[in-house]
C-alpha cells in the first residue's frame, strides 16, 4: 500500500503543465497540458476585479498573456508565484495615464498562519490583485508550474 501511495505522489511531482489559465469571472484556475486541462481549482481575486489592472491599488487582477517568471517560498502567504505583470504595453499604458503599473501580482495561497480559514476566505475576493487559492490547491501548483510557464488571464 505504501509503495503504490508513493509511486502515485512521485507521479504527482513529475507531471508538469505547459499552461496556467485564469477565468476570473468564473474564479477558477486551470492547469492545461499541450491543450488537456489536468487540474481546475477556486480562486479569489482582487478586491476590485472587473476590468484589466490599469494602475497599482486598484485592487484588479490583470488580464492578458504573461508569464510565471520566479517564485518565492519565504512569502508571507502560502507560498507564491510571480505573475510577469506589468509588461511593456501596461508600463507605456500606465506612463501615459501618470500612474504606477504597479506589480507583484503572484499566485498565492492563504497568508501564512491562517490556511485554515481558506474555506471562509476563498468566497471572497480579498487580495490586493493577486491570485488566491487555498493551501492544498498552492502546493500542486507549486509542483506543476515550472518558472517560465505562460499565463493567460482572461475576463
Amino acid at each position: 500500500m505504501s509503495a503504490a501511495l508513493l509511486a502515485a505522489t512521485q507521479a504527482l511531482a513529475a507531471e508538469t503543465v505547459s499552461l496556467v489559465r485564469v477565468f476570473k469571472g468564473e474564479r477558477r484556475l486551470e492547469l492545461v497540458d499541450h491543450g488537456t486541462v489536468v487540474r481546475i481549482y477556486s480562486v479569489a481575486l482582487g478586491g476590485s476585479p472587473a476590468g484589466h489592472k490599469r494602475m497599482e491599488g486598484d485592487e484588479r487582477t490583470p488580464e492578458g498573456q504573461y508569464v510565471l517568471d520566479w517564485r518565492n517560498p519565504g512569502s508571507r502567504f502560502y507560498r507564491s508565484i510571480h505573475v510577469s505583470y506589468p509588461n511593456a504595453a501596461d508600463e507605456a499604458a500606465a506612463a501615459a495615464a501618470g500612474v504606477s503599473a504597479g506589480g507583484m501580482i503572484m499566485i498565492h495561497g492563504q497568508p501564512n498562519g491562517f490556511g485554515w480559514w481558506s474555506w471562509l476566505l476563498q468566497w471572497f475576493d480579498w487580495t490586493d490583485g493577486c491570485i488566491a487559492v487555498d493551501d492544498a490547491a498552492m502546493a500542486e501548483i507549486w509542483d506543476m508550474v515550472a518558472d517560465g510557464t505562460p499565463i493567460e488571464i482572461n475576463p
